[in-house]
């Protein structure tokens, strides 16, 4: 079980995660990155760090938010 802090502070890194899922800022860029567009690189880094976040989220705090209406 995680703490009440924890809980709040995994639901904000959730929220961050997903605002930042679609680059907004980068419509209409058109820079070029080692053969890439910028927002190909822009979701590329973007998974990695969901990737982590979820790695953590799984051994810390599994199960939060998850369950009854009663938990």
């Amino acid at each position: 079980m995680v703490s009440r802090v924890e809980g709040y502070g995994w639901w904000i890194t959730f929220t961050v995660l997903i605002v930042l899922a679609v680059p907004w800022f980068l419509w209409g860029v058109d820079r070029v990155v080692v053969g890439l567009p910028v927002w190909v690189w822009w979701h590329v880094g973007w998974m990695a760090l969901a990737s982590l976040c979820f790695r953590l989220f799984a051994r810390r705090a599994w199960g939060l938010g998850i369950g009854g209406a009663s938990e």
